[in-house]
């Protein structure tokens, strides 16, 4: 089971916009060493869409490098082509990662059984435990909750779900139709406890790639039973987490990596760097969370 506060990394790149290996190597070791409790490379926010393949592939090899077992790594290796999706988890596999995640088709808008035949199909390909990556908002077609039980029922390597519906009966939903041992991983950072209320078990977060530790202290005082101080820490990160969505993600949280020092601010085409009034925005929210001087 995964759980508490998994950080979905960022990608960190040089001045000419190729990967920076050594920056995201010490970032991978940094994210550890403040408490993170699974790493997740070349997700949305890894800028996966712009990544090559062997760029992709790379980025998940060093991630399992510097891991060293020491917390899970969970691949980003979905894709709108169910082809290419096998091959980047049996990637994944060979490189040593824990699991993969995997998205919902965009564009292409499949119907359920359409969805329930492309993760048939890589489930089958590859023997790895897989999370559906359930996210709306990008892929447009939403996993119903009746096709994530038929999946979890036929394929005993679909483990869970990052779920970024924002919809807080999901989770009630989700436990009753695939059972308590389905793991359930937030993607919204700000559902992060009320999630976890709902029968969730962590989050996988954009704001942990600047506030590694306070998201960890949050989870670690839920899981303890200390509700108030895991809500006294939710609190406190709001503002921080308005800010890291008040722009298309990466753009505001590759600013604020930039602010710490851990990588350039810089995003790949489509992604337009921040507005300056966003990198204002950005910059109070983490002064005011303590996270800057």
């Amino acid at each position: 089971m995964f759980s508490g506060s998994l950080v979905a990394l960022i990608t960190p790149f040089a001045a000419d916009g190729s990967v920076d290996e050594k920056a995201f190597a010490e970032f991978v070791e940094w994210q550890i060493a403040e408490g993170a409790q699974g790493l997740i490379p070349v997700g949305t926010t890894g800028e996966s869409p712009t990544l090559t393949h062997a760029e992709h592939k790379r980025v998940v090899e060093l991630c399992v490098e510097v891991a060293r077992g020491r917390v899970p790594v969970i691949a980003g290796t979905g894709s709108n082509s169910t082809a290419e999706a096998i091959d980047l988890t049996r990637h994944a596999k060979e490189a040593g990662a824990d699991a993969a995640l995997i998205v919902t088709p965009y564009y292409n808008k499949p119907t359920q059984e359409g969805l329930f035949l492309h993760y048939s199909a890589i489930a089958s390909a590859v023997d790895i435990p897989i999370l559906i990556y359930n996210i709306p908002g990008r892929s447009v077609i939403d996993m119903s909750v009746e096709t994530m039980a038929r999946l979890a029922k036929a394929h005993r390597n679909i483990v869970g779900v990052k779920d970024a519906t924002a919809n807080l009966t999901r989770p009630l939903h989700t436990t009753l139709a695939c059972g308590e041992a389905f793991c359930q991983l937030s993607g919204e950072d700000h559902t992060a406890l009320a999630y976890r209320a709902a029968g969730g078990h962590g989050c996988i977060s954009v704001t942990a790639n600047i506030a590694p530790r306070l998201c960890r202290q949050m989870h670690d005082a839920w899981a303890a039973g200390r509700i108030a101080e895991a809500q006294a820490i939710q609190l406190r990160l709001t503002p921080v987490h308005d800010a890291m969505f008040c722009e298309t993600s990466p753009g505001p949280v590759k600013y604020a990596a930039s602010l710490l020092g851990k990588s350039s601010a810089f995003c790949r085409l489509p992604i337009a760097p921040v507005a300056a009034a966003t990198a204002e925005r950005v910059r109070a929210a983490m002064t005011a969370a303590g996270l800057l001087n």
